[in-house]
């Protein structure tokens, strides 16, 4: 058995089995080994009531004091339940679990489990699990693996098939040259994945998450060098001249370019009328005016005779994109004539824009990954630019490149990145900052809580609401179950439902949706059909709500700071004051210094920094940040020795051996040029 074999191949995963994994994009035994998993459960000893910390899991024996009491609101069954030890007093809180009423008996002690929440002074938790104290022992100390799941698949039916496939499966050949292994202490890739998947102890995991993150990074700063290689002096097809079409619509538009804008555009006119293919990135926050800068060029290009894409990460916001370059054409006057290509189109749409584009009709084309297919031809491709670009693997980017004979590629981020990172990462790109905002930009209110804060939340959320606005609330995973002690966007939404008035309209939203159902509660929002929109961290590329003036982050010391300012991003878009909540279960000074960064400025890139000085190596067991670089286990932030480490590796072997030709580099060789290995985790769109 190799990493190619099906999952079918394996005992205990029959078709319907299969049916679930490939849901997760499971479908070989080598996507089965790189399904990591996303926590480990630690069943710490128990402890006494008077000894619990607020935010943190813990585990208490204590007695049932006196008839649990049951309520219903709206659709939700709450059961209350009072537990003492001689230490002090907890209340625990069930929702839809009406049998429990039943099952504890006052006066009886059972061992419950959960997170600890703080009222003042009383302790609470929440949908605590409940053991025997042998089910508890046995678990005790041990690192558990916890996988993302999907509906009708358990972390147990993971955890056997893993083991099965790390017991059955040949690995290949280690493919570093032993040298480098020793030079960056590497453990040796089969040991680190099994001990990955099944630790022993921490100081372990610690050393294989750092294999399998530095194999990550390796790959993807090779393919980028690769990149700059190829274009490194690459002549320019496609000389561009500066025309009126572009002054005009500078004079038109209601608003003059900040300096910070008129200098990336200077630098962008530079590039494309030069001897040279432009290579150029915009990193920016949100709302500093990226997208005017990358319809410039675009406009420049379709002025010249040339045609231009624009490729954005999700179908919402290609359509976005493309509505607004029509508002510019009608109110304009500008001479694009533009086609959307995305794919959930119907056949005959996507037949009518194929036509469009290779006759040249078209000459500018806006889409999602749907404009790297085969059967899209262009006429005259002279640039291409990527929105959200770090959301693209390298090799998306490549092949959308590759669709015209070299265009001028320009890539817009408003992920802030510390300009050491940023040059390795982008290190085929030369790099534009937009750091200044447009003038009449009310500043957000930021308030750093805990999670005794949240019914006054609930109530500004409420009143916010009444005079017209919109809120987001985010959740750091999909469903329950997938991290104990997290809050879920699916039954964080009907607690919202059961505690707002009855006439708001509250609906989630999260990355595991049919593409369809994301773009339809995303157009709803936008309509202003949804008050409340409860989702993961799949809004930080969404759509543009001016009307939502409220974020609300739950968990928010699971998040990096930079990825928190990302969703901040979301609100103060128009004209009414903007306010974001971040909510923390955890209550220690650290944490809450850490988050109180956000409240002292809205400067991304200084925020970045404070995020990368601030996240040492080993937070193992943090949320993944979906936001930065998609890799699978890899965080630029957390990880930032390390992705260091692989761009000097990578310097000190290209300039002993360029080609990889020596023996010694050959399995190396192959493993990086094998079109399988997906080094930026695109499925997470």
């Amino acid at each position: 058995m190799d990493r190619s074999t099906s999952v079918l191949e394996l005992k205990g995963v029959g078709e319907k089995t299969r049916k679930l994994f490939e849901k997760l994009d499971i479908r070989s035994v080598g996507d089965l080994l790189g399904h990591y998993p996303r926590d480990y459960e630690i069943y710490e000893e128990p402890v006494s009531i008077g000894q619990t910390v607020p935010g943190k899991v813990c585990a208490v024996w204590a007695a049932v004091s006196g008839i649990p009491n049951e309520r219903r609101v709206r659709r939700l069954h709450i059961l209350n339940v009072t537990v003492s030890d001689g230490t002090g007093v907890m209340q625990l809180t069930f929702f839809n679990m009406p049998f429990l009423k039943k099952v504890l008996k006052p006066g009886s002690f059972y061992l419950f489990r959960g997170t600890v929440q703080s009222r003042g002074k009383t302790r609470l938790m929440e949908q605590p699990k409940i053991f025997s104290q042998e089910e508890y022992r046995r678990q005790t100390d041990r690192l558990l693996p916890r996988y993302s799941l999907t509906k009708g698949l358990t972390n147990q039916a993971v955890q056997k098939a893993v083991k099965q496939a790390l017991d059955l499966c040949d690995f290949e050949e280690e493919f570093y040259p032993q040298a480098l292994l020793d030079a960056y202490d590497l453990m040796p890739e089969r040991e680190a994945v099994c001990t990955v998947h099944f630790p022993t102890d921490r100081e372990l995991l610690g050393k294989a998450r750092r294999r399998l993150v530095f194999d990550e990074f390796f790959a993807f700063l090779y393919l980028l060098r690769r990149n700059r290689q190829a274009g490194e002096g690459l002549r320019n097809r496609f000389r561009m001249f500066e025309t009126a079409d572009t002054v005009r619509f500078l004079e038109q538009l209601p608003f003059p370019l900040t300096k910070a804008q008129a200098k990336v555009w200077q630098e962008i006119r530079n590039d494309m009328s030069s001897e040279n293919c432009m290579n150029r990135l915009i990193q920016g926050d949100v709302g500093s005016g990226k997208t005017v800068l990358a319809v410039l060029a675009l406009l420049m290009t379709a002025a010249n005779g040339y045609q231009g894409a624009l490729m954005a990460p999700t179908e919402v916001l290609a359509a976005q994109h493309f509505e607004t370059v029509k508002g510019y054409v009608e109110k304009y006057g500008v001479c694009f004539r533009p086609v959307l290509l995305v794919g959930s189109m119907t056949a005959g749409e996507k037949r009518e824009a194929y036509e469009k584009i290779a006759s040249g009709e078209a000459n500018l084309i806006i889409g999602t990954h749907a404009l790297i297919q085969s059967k899209v031809c262009f006429k005259a491709l002279a640039l291409v630019v990527t929105d959200e670009q770090h959301r693209f693997g390298v090799r998306q980017r490549e092949h959308l490149a590759k669709k015209g004979e070299d265009p001028h590629i320009l890539v817009m981020s408003a992920t802030p990145i510390p300009r050491t990172l940023a040059i390795i990462l982008y290190g085929d790109l030369h790099i534009s900052v937009v750091d200044e905002l447009p003038q009449g930009r009310l500043p957000i209110k930021n308030c750093v809580v805990n999670t005794s804060y949240r019914p006054t939340a609930y109530k500004f959320i409420a009143g916010q609401v009444a005079e017209g606005r919109q809120v987001y609330v985010i959740c750091p995973q999909v469903e329950e179950g997938e991290m104990e002690d997290l809050e879920n966007v699916v039954d964080y939404t009907e607690k919202l439902k059961s505690v707002l008035p009855p006439d708001i309209s509250v609906a989630y939203l999260h990355g595991k949706m049919r593409a369809a159902d994301k773009n339809r509660i995303m157009e709803e929002f936008a309509a202003r059909s949804i008050d409340v929109l409860v989702s993961t961290t799949v809004i930080e590329v969404g759509i543009n709500v001016p009307n939502a003036t409220v974020m609300m982050v739950e968990n928010a010391e699971r998040f990096g700071l930079a990825q928190l300012h990302q969703l901040r991003g979301r609100v103060g878009r128009g004209e009414h004051q903007s306010y974001c909540i971040f909510v923390s279960a955890r209550e220690d000074k650290e944490t809450m210094e850490r988050l109180q960064i956000l409240n002292s400025s809205n400067d991304g890139f200084r925020i970045a920094a404070e995020d990368l000085r601030l996240r040492g190596p080993g937070e193992l067991f943090g949320v993944r940040q979906s936001g930065e670089f998609s890799f699978r286990m890899g965080d630029i932030y957390a990880d930032a020795a390390v992705l260091k480490q692989a761009a000097d590796a990578i310097e000190a072997l290209l300039a002993q051996d360029p080609d990889l030709e020596r023996p010694e580099n050959q399995a190396l060789k192959r493993r990086l040029l094998d079109e399988t290995v997906n080094t930026v985790d695109f499925r997470t769109i």
